[in-house]
């Protein structure tokens, strides 16, 4: 006999409805799990056959063919292991057909019990999508985070057992809810503070105008100065996700499944810190079977920290040329292409040399002319001119490290820069746009950055600005996003000299340091 249950498998980002089309025929005993099935499917065949005997069913004993349609979609995870059974014991007829069509997913444990699988979320997404399918069956650990989609009803269940009374009609169902509101507004606490950092006041002003405008940042300094410190606290002045934002955060996050226990929704923005040995893949993404998101697009939403940033392989710096303008990457495998968005803050630190105290004035640099000209050559010139702003971290005087921090906080930072952002989102909206960030791959000018209004004294200091640094066209693209930032965080309609002064000065470093 035949049966038939929907399932769904996630390519990407985003998930693709899969028909478990199972057959049990007269012939030789055998099982066999076709339609493009990896590893992990295959073996789901010795799961199910425990977990449908320990589950009080009988196994048949006969043919058994289980098909994943389309066939020409790969399928990996343990997600297939539910469906697959429920489906047997549809067609060997120890369940009646079912009248309502679920989305079903699980993985099985020997005794029966279902496990929890990795992407619910965007699996959720597409059933609620689909317009067609009555609710999802999945298993417990999973139902908050199913269940942030409120327009179609999730049904958890710990065993194979509860799955198939609810298929049979035996028991009437309860969907699972969550508070959603709560989950939106709930408060967000962060263990570290900008007011704990003594000092570094010039760093910490071009670090609020990174936040506003998402610029990208290099800071250069001598060990100690306190490069990682400050990167480290730099979520806590950017303003919350949006729900939209989260969302599609979440949905990366459940795909690896990486969503911390107890948890549905990830409220805070990511914070990644690969360390410098990082792979080509690791960093961009890849992997056997559907190729897996990098650290590029775990930092989606969110900052990328490149610490030590000369010791990282230079192909895989050169990588992120690309995804740093379009932000997404395409990852291409035999019979597979996938985009993973990247829409991340990179935020970089280095010391000036090897040793790292060149140009401090307290220490003697002792490298050589050729270490530092090897050292630096692992950065390329491209690669620099994606950066907005050049910040110097100096070493911390004597009287500024006995004295007490006294900065502002974090919350009193992120006021004013969730403001900003409010003011440019008024005016992009106004101007018909939809970023403040640039996009296009190539080198050519914008035309929202030609629109942008200068005073008198404003135009020719860029017209000097351009001819001193040898700006090319992106270079000056980056210079006036980082001049309108400036001018959002004054409430400025116009940009004026002194935030033009103030971008000029971010682009320019000390070529002792650079």
């Amino acid at each position: 006999m035949f049966a038939q249950v929907i399932s769904a498998v996630v390519l990407g980002i985003e998930a693709e409805l899969i028909e478990v089309q199972c057959d049990v025929a007269h012939g030789f005993p055998g099982f066999s799990v076709v339609g493009l099935p990896e590893k992990e499917v295959t073996e789901s065949r010795e799961r199910i056959r425990s977990a449908i005997k320990n589950s009080g069913y009988l196994f048949p004993t006969t043919r058994i063919t289980a098909n994943l349609a389309p066939a020409d979609l790969r399928k990996e995870g343990v997600g297939f292991d539910l469906p697959i059974a429920l489906g047997l014991i549809i067609a060997s007829q120890q369940l009646p057909v079912p009248t309502r069509r679920y989305l079903i997913l699980g993985e099985l444990a020997l005794n029966g019990e279902v496990r929890a699988v990795k992407g619910a979320l965007p699996i959720a997404l597409r059933a609620a999508a689909d317009g067609n399918i009555d609710g999802i069956i999945l298993p417990l650990d999973n139902a908050a985070e199913a269940a942030l989609v409120n327009e179609i009803p999730v049904y958890p269940v710990s065993t194979l057992s509860e799955a198939s009374k609810i298929l049979s009609e035996e028991v009437k169902p309860v969907p699972f809810s969550i508070d959603r509101e709560a989950i939106r507004s709930a408060a967000i606490s962060y263990e570290t503070d900008f007011a704990e950092i003594k000092g570094q006041e010039q760093a910490k002003r071009a670090l609020e105008v990174a936040a506003v405008g998402d610029h990208n940042v290099l800071m250069v300094g001598p060990p100690g100065a306190g490069k990682s410190m400050l990167s480290r606290r730099f979520p806590t002045i950017q303003p919350p996700l949006s729900f939209e934002e989260a969302l599609n955060t979440t949905k990366i996050y459940s795909i690896i499944g990486m969503i911390p226990p107890g948890q549905s929704l990830l409220t805070t923005r990511p914070f990644r810190a690969p360390h410098h040995t990082i792979s080509y893949a690791g960093m961009v993404g890849g992997g056997g079977g559907i190729p897996r998101p990098g650290e590029i697009t775990l930092a989606h939403h969110g900052v990328l920290f490149l610490d030590e940033l000369p010791e990282f392989d230079r192909h895989v710096l050169e990588t992120l040329r690309q995804p740093l303008e379009d932000r997404e990457i395409v990852i291409s495998r035999a019979g597979v292409s996938v985009s993973y968005p990247a829409n991340f803050m990179l935020l970089a630190a280095m010391n000036p040399c090897p040793c790292g105290h060149r140009g401090d004035k307290e220490r003697e640099c002792t490298c050589t002319s050729q270490e530092i000209h090897r050292y630096r050559k692992r950065i390329s010139g491209p690669f620099l001119d994606r950066i907005d702003i050049f910040i110097e971290v100096p070493r911390l005087t004597s009287d500024e490290l006995l004295s007490r921090p006294t900065g502002e906080s974090s919350a009193a930072i992120r006021s004013r820069v969730e403001r900003a952002r409010k003011l440019r989102a008024q005016r992009l909206a106004e101007e018909k746009k939809d970023t403040n960030r640039p996009k296009q791959t190539d080198h050519a000018v914008e035309k929202n950055v030609e629109d942008y209004q200068f005073d008198s004294e404003g135009r020719k200091l860029l017209a000097m600005a351009i001819d001193h640094f040898s700006l090319s066209a992106r270079g000056y693209t980056r210079l006036l996003r980082v001049a309108r930032t400036i001018a959002d965080l004054s409430a400025s309609a116009l940009i004026r000299v002194e935030h033009l002064s103030e971008a000029i000065q971010y682009r320019s470093i000390d070529e002792n340091l650079l």
